[in-house]
C-alpha cells in the first residue's frame, strides 16, 4: 500500500469534499485523515490517503480531473512513522492577536529541542474589546524530560512578555 498526502486548495463551494472523496474511492483509496477548512473564502486542507500500490498512478491521474474545482498536490509519503519515544506537552495559547506570536512560540520550542507534532490556530472576535483574539493549540515532543520542563518554563515567561494566556493540558 502507498500513502499519499494531498494538499488541496480552491474556491470554497458546496460539494468539494464529496468530489474529492468520490475520486479517491473510485481508485480504491482509503481516506485516513484530514484537516480541511474555509480560509478567507478559499477551501484548503490536507488529506492522508492510503491506496494500493498498483492504483497510485491512476489515482493521481484521476485527481488531475478535479483541477477545475481544486488545485491538488499529491506527495508520496513513506510508511507511517512510529513516533519516537519522548515526553509530550500540549498547550493552548490565547491572547490579543498581533504579528509574531507563532514565530515567538516556535522559537521557544525549536530552541529547546522540541518537535511540533500538531499546531492549530485561529483568530476570533474579542467581543469585549472589539479586536481579535489569537488562539492556538500546540502538541510537541522531546526526547529528554528536561527539555519539556525547560520549554514550559520558557513558554510561561514568553506568555507574560507577549501578554497571552498559556494553558497546559
Amino acid at each position: 500500500m502507498a500513502h499519499l498526502v494531498l494538499t488541496v486548495v480552491g474556491d470554497d463551494r458546496a460539494g468539494l469534499v464529496q468530489s474529492l472523496a468520490d475520486v479517491i474511492a473510485a481508485h480504491g483509496g482509503n481516506w485516513e485523515r484530514s484537516e480541511l477548512a474555509e480560509l478567507a473564502g478559499a477551501f484548503a486542507g490536507i488529506v492522508l490517503v492510503e491506496v494500493p500500490d498498483d492504483h497510485r498512478a491512476a489515482l493521481v491521474e484521476g485527481l488531475q480531473g478535479l483541477d477545475q474545482l481544486l488545485h491538488i498536490t499529491p506527495y508520496t509519503g513513506s510508511e507511517p512513522a512510529v513516533p519516537p519515544p519522548g515526553d509530550h506537552v500540549t498547550f493552548t495559547v490565547l491572547g490579543n492577536d498581533r504579528p509574531g506570536i507563532v514565530r515567538d512560540i516556535t522559537q521557544v520550542l525549536v530552541g529547546g529541542g522540541l518537535t511540533i507534532d500538531r499546531f492549530t490556530s485561529r483568530t476570533v472576535d474579542a467581543p469585549m474589546s472589539g479586536g481579535e483574539l489569537f488562539e492556538a493549540t500546540v502538541s510537541a515532543r522531546a526526547r529528554a524530560g528536561d527539555a519539556v520542563t525547560d520549554a514550559v518554563a520558557e513558554l510561561e515567561q514568553l506568555a507574560g512578555e507577549i501578554q497571552v494566556d498559556l494553558t497546559l493540558d
